[in-house]
């Protein structure tokens, strides 16, 4: 069932092409592989809010992978170790949350590489297919395949956003606009004023310098998506695997009630 990804996920980056994913939350490796095979250009893992395992995260990633899709994990914050493991299991990007200065940034970035240019510790397992792959090549030129980007949630990261995008090797900036909304107290009202300015202004700004702007959201209307493309959206991570399955089921229970006419079934 293996699918063979005409463009890699860092080729696609590269070209700037607009790239298309959904959210994985729930720890389930048959619901990654189910997502991939949707067609998306990469599932976001969400190893910050969901409740993964390290086991059962590669199992995800794998199964991803196999499929043809990029695997992309949001890392838990601040939690180097953690960031660590996951490096070690071959993601095809990462993204790290609440980034708020430039000082973070380039402590999360150094981290992602081995020294003299980072402090990563060695210990590749399936970044480097377990021994097939070269391990002195992967530490020379493969570990700059992998993507990283960075999430701007608060209004203190996109005051500092000019100098956060003066740090090396980041490949993206990902808006988090309901923690964004909250920094401004219009939590999950990002539609709102305050935070309706602060998004325009990192748009500007990211459009300004060529860089890439991202978007984690879960609003999939057709409204939301089409305000995201105009603020010049290029990475749009839309929807998750337990809406899917509820709005699937609601819809199914629907269906059954309608054909055999009792509201009670």
């Amino acid at each position: 069932m293996k699918t063979e990804r005409k463009f890699s996920f860092r080729e696609k980056l590269n070209a700037k092409k607009t790239l298309i994913g959904t959210h994985l939350q729930m720890p389930v490796p048959e619901h990654a592989e189910l997502l991939a095979m949707a067609g998306f250009d990469y599932i976001w893992m969400d190893a910050e809010h969901g409740p993964f395992d390290d086991r059962t995260l590669l199992l995800c990633i794998s199964l991803a992978q196999a499929m043809g899709t990029a695997a992309v994990v949001r890392v838990p914050m601040n939690d180097y170790n953690a960031t660590k493991r996951i490096l070690e299991m071959g993601p095809d990007g990462i993204i790290f949350p609440v980034v708020n200065t430039r000082e973070q940034a380039e402590t999360l970035i150094l981290s992602t590489f081995y020294p003299p240019l980072g402090n990563r510790g060695f210990g590749p397992m399936r970044a480097v297919e377990y021994g097939e792959r070269d391990v002195r090549e992967y530490v020379e030129r493969g570990v700059f395949e992998m993507a990283r980007f960075v999430q701007i949630e608060s209004e203190e990261a996109v005051r500092n956003l000019k100098e956060l995008l003066k740090v090396p090797y980041i490949d993206g900036f990902i808006v988090g606009p309901n923690d964004l909304s909250a920094s401004v107290g219009e939590l999950c009202r990002e539609s709102q004023p305050k935070t309706t300015a602060l998004i325009r202004e990192i748009g500007e700004i990211l459009r300004e310098k060529d860089r890439l702007l991202g978007v984690s959201t879960g609003d999939s209307s057709a409204e939301n998506l089409t305000f995201w493309k105009n603020i010049g959206c290029r990475m749009i991570s839309a929807g998750m695997d337990h809406g899917f399955l509820l709005n699937g089921a609601k819809q199914m229970r629907a269906c059954l009630g309608t054909a055999f006419g009792s509201a009670d079934l």
